[in-house]
């Protein structure tokens, strides 16, 4: 069985007035096929809708039903039409926004916050993964904007800049060099280092070897995690120290210190990044969005 919409608004018309020469008048219909169309809606239903004689009309009670159903249906309908437009305009719908620790730690948190504020019906879904899984995540479009660690070589992408941080040493509360105001990269040659596995720290470890090797010494690895509160830890446990970002100073964990790094003006970038392809309302306000960034904190001058 299958009611129209223009059967729908007919039998509204008639409940409403039960006069069907008003209803065929309000609606601009010759009253004939009117009753016609009634009368098809209700062999359709299986049901009367109408007590109808020559003086009176009056809902039945499965009529009455029918009226409150219908009533609902159209609320329904005028809120789906309302949901497409806006989806087609971009200000309803659903994101997904693949992050690294080194995002999540600086401004993407507060770059949401903003834009949900703006955008109440959009929802975000956030998926943690190193820079490489995103870049393979947006390639094959399983998300559509990535938070990663630069440099990114790729004409397949859009990217914007979103943050810069410059290094910090990250020592056990007990290291002899936790109660400087700030280490020299040189007076950590000879350390124990904690690092982020290279499966999912291959982008930042690049930054960290050159770092190193232009001070004039390789790292010495004892211990590797797969995300900065794993590494905190070790370090914490005095397993060791590391070089991180200062995004990192955003972490609440005792037992280790956090002291800027002299000796360098390295900093690494972290962009947002998107299919050029990707021609998403969505997409583009989210992206049109990243342009306050410039005037954060830590966003790129």
């Amino acid at each position: 069985m299958r009611v129209e919409l223009r059967q729908i608004r007919q039998f509204m018309a008639v409940a409403e007035t039960l006069n069907f020469r008003q209803a065929a008048e309000n609606l601009a219909v010759a009253q004939p096929a009117l009753s016609r169309g009634i009368q098809l809606l209700e062999h359709q239903l299986g049901v009367r809708l109408f007590d109808r004689n020559n003086r009176r009309v009056a809902l039945t009670a499965a009529g009455a039903v029918f009226l409150k159903g219908c009533d609902q249906l159209l609320i329904e309908l005028e809120e789906t039409v309302r949901k497409t437009r806006q989806a087609d305009s971009g200000v309803l719908g659903s994101l997904t926004i693949g992050y690294t620790d080194f995002a999540i730690t600086g401004i993407l948190p507060g770059l949401i916050d903003t834009f949900r504020r703006q955008y109440p019906e959009i929802s975000i879904d956030l998926e943690y993964g190193s820079t490489q899984e995103q870049l393979e995540a947006l390639a094959n479009r399983k998300i559509d904007v990535a938070f990663l660690t630069s440099p990114l070589n790729n004409d397949s992408f859009e990217h914007y800049p979103v943050q810069v941080d410059r290094f910090v040493a990250v020592l056990p509360e007990s290291h002899p060099l936790a109660s400087q105001d700030e280490v020299d990269i040189h007076e950590l040659a000879d350390e124990p280092f904690v690092v982020g596995v290279m499966a999912r720290w291959r982008h930042f470890r690049r930054h960290l070897d050159a770092l190193c090797l232009q001070a004039g010494f390789q790292p010495r690895i004892v211990q590797e995690a797969y995300n900065s509160e794993g590494m905190f830890g070790l370090i914490s446990a005095n397993i060791g120290i590391t070089i991180h970002l200062e995004c990192a100073r955003n972490y609440q964990r005792s037992g280790v210190v956090m002291l800027p790094l002299t000796g360098t003006d390295s900093t690494v970038i972290t962009e947002a990044v998107w299919h050029n392809e990707n021609n998403s309302p969505l997409v583009r306000h989210f992206t049109d969005a990243l342009t306050p960034a410039r005037r954060s904190e830590k966003a790129v001058p």
